[in-house]
Protein backbone atom coordinates (compact mmCIF):
# COMPACT_ATOMS: atom_id res chain seq x y z
CA UNK A 1 0.00 0.00 0.00
CA UNK A 2 2.32 2.44 1.00
CA UNK A 3 4.25 4.74 4.16
CA UNK A 4 0.93 6.47 5.25
CA UNK A 5 -1.33 3.29 5.38
CA UNK A 6 2.05 1.85 7.49
CA UNK A 7 1.99 5.29 9.97
CA UNK A 8 -1.67 5.36 10.41
CA UNK A 9 -1.61 1.16 11.33
CA UNK A 10 1.55 2.38 13.84
CA UNK A 11 -0.25 5.55 15.29
CA UNK A 12 -3.62 3.09 16.76
CA UNK A 13 -1.16 1.71 19.00
CA UNK A 14 -1.37 5.07 21.42
CA UNK A 15 -4.55 4.53 21.10
CA UNK A 16 -5.49 0.68 21.62
CA UNK A 17 -3.44 -0.73 24.28
CA UNK A 18 -3.72 -4.42 23.27
CA UNK A 19 -2.07 -3.19 19.49
CA UNK A 20 0.28 -1.67 21.28
CA UNK A 21 0.88 -5.07 23.47
CA UNK A 22 1.49 -6.95 20.60
CA UNK A 23 3.60 -4.69 18.79
CA UNK A 24 6.16 -4.12 21.62
CA UNK A 25 6.77 -7.94 21.63
CA UNK A 26 9.38 -8.99 18.80
CA UNK A 27 7.50 -10.05 14.72
CA UNK A 28 9.32 -11.45 12.33
CA UNK A 29 8.18 -9.97 9.17
CA UNK A 30 5.00 -12.18 8.24
CA UNK A 31 3.75 -12.08 11.66
CA UNK A 32 3.63 -8.18 11.50
CA UNK A 33 1.86 -7.96 8.24
CA UNK A 34 -0.26 -10.53 9.39
CA UNK A 35 -1.25 -8.22 12.20
CA UNK A 36 -1.62 -5.57 10.23
CA UNK A 37 -4.08 -7.26 8.47
CA UNK A 38 -6.49 -8.01 11.16
CA UNK A 39 -6.48 -4.55 11.48
CA UNK A 40 -7.70 -3.56 8.30
CA UNK A 41 -4.42 -2.65 6.50
CA UNK A 42 -2.83 -4.30 3.58
CA UNK A 43 0.76 -3.25 3.71
CA UNK A 44 3.84 -5.52 1.90
CA UNK A 45 7.19 -6.23 2.99
CA UNK A 46 7.69 -3.41 0.48
CA UNK A 47 6.38 -0.89 2.61
CA UNK A 48 8.42 -2.20 5.95
CA UNK A 49 11.69 -1.82 4.39
CA UNK A 50 10.71 1.36 2.52
CA UNK A 51 9.60 2.37 6.50
CA UNK A 52 13.26 1.53 7.70
CA UNK A 53 15.30 3.01 4.55
CA UNK A 54 13.16 5.93 5.71
CA UNK A 55 14.08 6.02 9.38
CA UNK A 56 17.73 5.28 8.15
CA UNK A 57 17.61 8.18 6.23
CA UNK A 58 15.78 10.88 8.57
CA UNK A 59 18.84 9.36 11.60
CA UNK A 60 21.60 11.01 13.02
CA UNK A 61 25.26 10.18 12.02
CA UNK A 62 25.68 8.47 15.73
CA UNK A 63 22.10 6.86 15.45
CA UNK A 64 23.33 4.84 11.88
CA UNK A 65 26.75 4.09 13.41
CA UNK A 66 24.52 2.75 16.26
CA UNK A 67 22.65 0.60 14.20
CA UNK A 68 25.49 -0.58 11.76
CA UNK A 69 27.14 -1.98 14.75
CA UNK A 70 24.18 -4.03 16.22
CA UNK A 71 23.91 -5.49 13.02
CA UNK A 72 27.58 -6.31 13.03
CA UNK A 73 27.66 -8.34 16.15
CA UNK A 74 24.58 -10.17 14.78
CA UNK A 75 26.20 -10.81 11.58
CA UNK A 76 29.54 -11.84 14.06
CA UNK A 77 27.67 -14.32 16.05
CA UNK A 78 25.83 -16.02 12.86
CA UNK A 79 29.50 -15.81 11.33
CA UNK A 80 31.83 -18.94 12.58
CA UNK A 81 35.00 -18.24 11.97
Amino acid sequence: MSLTQLDQFLSLRESNPLLAERLASPLDLEDFLQLAGEWGFQLTEADVLDAQKRAMEQGSASALQQAQAEESRRLRNFIHG
